[in-house]
């Protein structure tokens, strides 16, 4: 919290949006799935912003059959005008769509290891505040190297559905595979999810073998893979 001059407090670090939460040991927050149904479309913040300026002008109650998601690169949602800062604009996206993966903030190798547990904290938080006020969320799973598993799957339920994301290096670079397929299996074991949303392609040998353990896996096109196919077409 931080006083103004005048003497009001300002909750610069979104407090507020932490009522009510459940907190895991490493102080992550839990973050319920509230998702009652599988989208029916995946689509990026960015075109969601798109969508959303040109449908509300038509039709201000517009709603938009697809859920929200986050894999983008992070300048495009993140930032002193991203879905942190400006939260409240997210919730009014967000209340036209299906639903919201959760987003995800970046935990790359090289980071610092409070960066990487502050990606994790505003992952969850801003899940469990939008579920909170209404709208169906599915949790975005990331992980980085062994030592984030401590707390990268912390605030996630067992058993749900989970979400992630093929598009960016893990797995497609061979270099990063095997910490891919390290980190899903050590998922696996400890969430035991009964479905996993793949926002790209999830044609990997790491999804058959857990398609062979009865896991559900469902792939949904990127934003790439639908240009891709529209210049194909």
């Amino acid at each position: 919290m931080n006083n103004s001059k005048c003497g009001v407090k300002k909750d610069i670090w979104k407090g507020y949006m932490a009522k009510g939460a459940v907190f895991s040991p490493n102080d992550i927050p839990f973050c319920p799935t509230t998702s009652k149904n599988l989208p029916t479309d995946i689509i990026t913040w960015t075109e969601a912003i798109t969508i959303y300026n040109k449908e509300k002008r038509k039709n201000p109650t517009f709603n938009f059959p697809s859920y929200i998601s986050f894999y983008e690169d992070d300048y495009k949602f993140d930032g002193p005008k991203g879905i942190w800062r400006n939260n409240k604009k997210l919730l009014q996206v967000a209340k036209h769509f299906e639903g919201v993966i959760t987003p995800d903030f970046s935990t790359y190798q090289d980071f610092p290891d409070p960066i990487k547990r502050y990606a994790t904290y505003r992952m969850r938080l801003l899940g469990f505040w939008l579920g909170r006020n209404g709208i169906e969320v599915i949790n975005n799973v990331r992980w980085g190297t062994s030592e984030t598993y401590q707390y990268c799957f912390d605030g996630i339920q067992k058993e749900s559905i989970v979400a992630i994301g093929t598009v960016g290096g893990s797995p497609r670079k061979l270099v990063d595979r095997s910490r891919f397929n390290n980190g899903i299996n050590y998922m696996v074991e400890l969430l035991y999810p009964r479905v996993i949303i793949v926002y790209g392609s999830a044609n990997y040998e790491c999804f058959k073998m857990l398609e062979n353990r009865g896991i559900e896996i469902i792939s949904y096109p990127s934003k790439t893979n639908r240009a891709f196919e529209g210049v194909r077409k």
